[in-house]
């Protein structure tokens, strides 16, 4: 079987989804507002080399709030936003990443995991291609539940750029 693997690119805001070297399908993303970096507390998104520890959320409606990487049982709309503005909301699915490379990415105050970095889903009125999240990936609902069902347990993610 031919590898899968996800390639972001801090620079252009975008995700590929890669089977082999061949690129299947490119979606654009929201990543770190503060930008690259891997340091614990720092808002940014991690560079390097991860796998996709744990996937969350399968068969969830589209819109499904998490809190905790838990569904909270709401669906999100505009009348939920209002009753909690600034919130930073987590979508449809998680994508949960861990690092691969001790020192970077894994480990310490460096570590992906600890730091809640996911691939995960946000509100439409969030722009794609802007980085504006507080160091996960944030993606479009119907993209995420796309590419959630083609993305296994272990599939690398390679985080470049920035």
């Amino acid at each position: 079987m031919t590898e899968r693997r996800l390639v972001v690119d801090l620079d252009t805001q975008r995700l590929t989804l890669l089977v082999g070297a061949r690129p299947m399908r490119r979606y654009p993303v929201s990543t770190g507002a503060n930008g690259a970096g891997e340091a614990f507390g720092s808002g940014c998104t991690p560079r390097g080399l991860h796998r996709v520890r744990l996937r969350i959320g399968d068969g969830c409606p589209i819109g499904t709030v998490f809190r905790a990487r838990r569904p909270t049982g709401e669906i999100y709309d505009e009348s939920l936003a209002a009753l909690y503005p600034g919130r930073d909301w987590i979508l449809t699915r998680i994508l949960w990443l861990t690092g691969c490379e001790p020192g970077r990415n894994r480990g310490g105050q460096v570590d992906t995991l600890r730091r809640f970095i996911y691939i995960h889903g946000c509100p439409d009125s969030e722009p794609m291609g802007v980085p504006r999240s507080h160091g996960c990936i944030r993606m479009r609902n119907p993209d995420l539940i796309e590419l959630f069902d083609q993305t296994p347990n272990g599939t690398l993610v390679e985080i470049q750029g920035g």
